[in-house]
C-alpha cells in the first residue's frame, strides 16, 4: 500500500522545520480524534478527523482507537556497526574500574577495533540489521550510525559501506544517516603519535569518506583528541563538505562544547561535564545538545545538565548511544524514563528531544521529526491514549505500531 490513513488518533507532536529551543521544547500540538493521511511516503493531512478530506481508493486504514500517535523517534547518536562484544569490561566497571583505565590498558574501543577489522562486511551488516529491527519495535524511524571501530582507511570505509548498504536497501524502511568517526580513538599502531594519526585521517580517510558520510565526528577528550587536534581535523572536514559533530566534555571539562560553537557544529554530544560557558556558547550558536542518559547510567556518571541547556535557550536532543562498550543498550523507553526522572525534563520536552530535535541533530528537521503536511510519514502509535504513559511505564516499550515512510515496519499484534 502506498496510501495510509490513521484515524481516531490522539495526535501529539512538536511543530516546525528546525530544532525547538528552550521553552519551545515544551510546546506540543495535541489533537483529539485526529487523522493522519500519508500518500507516497509523505503526510498529506494531519488534523481533526471532522475536517479530513475524503480518503481516496486503495487506502489502508489504521484505527488507532484513541491511542496516541507521535512522530517516529529519531535515535541521533549510535555506534550501530561493530565487531565482537565486551561483557567482560562491563563486569570490570561493576568492580570499580573506570572507562578510561580500561581503555588505557588496551581494552575499550581498541578491543572492538580488533574485532571489527577482522569481521566481514556481511557479518557486520547482519548484526546491524538485528539492532535496527529492535529499534523499529520501539518506534524509531530514523537512526544515525557512526563508523569509528576501524581506525584505518580500509576498515573505516568497510564500516561506511555497510552503513550505506543498509541505508539504500529498498527493503530497509528506517532512514539511516551516516557519520564518519575515524577520530574515535588513536589506534595502537599510532600510540603516542596522535598528530600523525590526525594527519592520516585528513590525508586519506576524509577524502575516501566523502560521499559515504554526511557528518564527521570526533571524540574530543583529554588524552584522546584534545582541542587543537580536534579543531584541525574538523576544519579540514568542513572544508571538504562534511557537516560536523563532536563527542564533547564526556569525561572531563575540556572545552569541546565551546569548540562546537566556534565551528558551527550541528551537534555536540554527551556533555556530562560541560562548562557553563560551553552551555551559553552552544545556545548562542544554535548547536544541538545531544544528551545520552543511558551512557551516564551505565557508567554511573552524573547526568548531563539538561535543564541548564533548556534554561539557556538551547535545543536538546536525546539519543541512546548504542555501542558495545560504555552503553550496550538502544532502549528508547529507558532513555525516556531517565530523562524525565533524573534529568528533570518534562515529558513534553522529552518527546521533542526524541523527535524534532533529534531530526535537527541529523540535519533532517525539514524532512521528519514532526507530524505535519509535507513531512515523511514517520509515526509511532502507542498502546495508550495518554502520552504521559511513556515515562510512567518505566523502561517498558509501549509502542503498538511503527510506520516509516508510510509503511508499517512493526505491529505488536502481528
Amino acid at each position: 500500500m502506498s496510501n495510509l490513513a490513521i484515524i481516531n488518533a490522539t495526535i501529539v507532536t512538536p511543530t516546525g522545520h528546525s530544532a525547538r529551543k528552550g521553552d519551545e521544547m515544551a510546546h506540543l500540538r495535541i489533537i483529539k480524534e485526529g487523522a493522519i493521511h500519508i500518500a507516497d511516503g509523505l503526510i498529506t493531512y494531519c488534523g481533526p478527523m471532522a475536517e479530513a478530506p475524503s480518503a481516496t481508493t486503495n487506502v489502508q486504514v489504521i484505527d488507532a482507537e484513541g491511542r496516541v500517535a507521535l512522530p517516529g523517534f529519531v535515535d541521533s547518536h549510535t555506534h550501530l556497526i561493530f565487531g565482537g562484544y565486551r561483557p567482560d569490561e562491563f563486569e570490570w566497571r561493576l568492580k570499580g574500574d573506570s572507562y578510561m583505565s580500561i581503555m588505557e590498558r588496551g581494552g575499550g574501543i581498541q578491543s572492538t577495533v580488533n574485532a571489527t577489522r577482522t569481521e566481514s562486511a556481511e557479518a557486520l551488516r547482519e548484526k546491524a540489521e538485528w539492532f535496527l529491527s529492535r529499534m523499529s519495535e520501539m518506534g524509531v524511524t530514523t537512526v544515525e550510525a557512526k563508523s569509528g571501530y576501524g581506525l584505518s582507511t580500509e576498515s573505516e570505509m568497510k564500516m561506511l559501506d555497510v552503513i550505506n548498504s543498509l541505508a539504500t536497501d529498498p527493503e530497509r524502511k528506517l532512514r539511516i544517516v551516516s557519520t564518519f568517526l575515524g577520530a574515535h580513538a588513536v589506534p595502537k599502531e599510532y600510540k603516542g603519535r596522535t598528530a600523525e594519526y590526525v594527519d592520516l585521517i585528513i590525508r586519506e580517510m576524509l577524502p575516501a569518506a566523502k560521499g559515504k558520510a554526511r557528518f564527521c565526528d570526533i571524540f574530543t577528550e583529554k588524552n584522546v583528541f584534545e582541542i587543537e587536534d580536534s579543531r584541525r581535523l574538523l576544519k579540514a572536514a568542513r572544508e571538504m563538505g562534511f557537516e560536523l559533530k563532536l563527542h564533547a566534555d564526556e569525561i572531563v571539562t575540556l572545552g569541546g562544547a565551546e569548540l562546537a560553537a566556534e565551528l558551527g557544529a550541528t551537534s555536540a554530544d554527551h556533555l556530562l561535564h560541560v562548562s557553563d560557558e560551553g552551555v551559553r556558547r552552544m545556545a548562542e550558536a544554535g548547536v544541538v545538545a545531544t544528551l545520552l542518559p543511558l551512557t551516564a547510567f551505565a557508567l554511573k556518571e552524573p547526568f548531563a545538565p539538561a535543564r541548564k541547556f533548556i534554561e539557556a535557550g538551547a535545543a536538546v536532543a536525546l539519543a541512546t548511544d548504542l555501542n558495545p562498550g560504555s552503553c550496550f543498550s538502544g532502549s528508547i523507553p529507558l532513555t525516556i524514563a531517565l530523562a524525565c526522572i533524573y534529568m528533570k525534563m518534562s515529558i513534553e520536552e522529552t518527546i521533542t528531544a526524541l523527535t524534532l530535535n533529534g531530526a535537527a541533530a541529523c540535519g533532517l528537521a525539514e524532512v521528519t521529526g514532526s507530524l505535519e503536511v509535507g513531512k515523511a510519514g514517520d509515526v509511532a502509535i502507542l498502546e495508550f491514549d495518554n502520552y504521559h504513559s511513556l515515562p510512567y511505564y518505566v523502561g517498558m516499550n509501549c509502542v503498538r505500531t511503527t510506520i516509516a515512510g508510510g509503511k508499517i515496519t512493526y505491529n505488536a499484534n502481528h
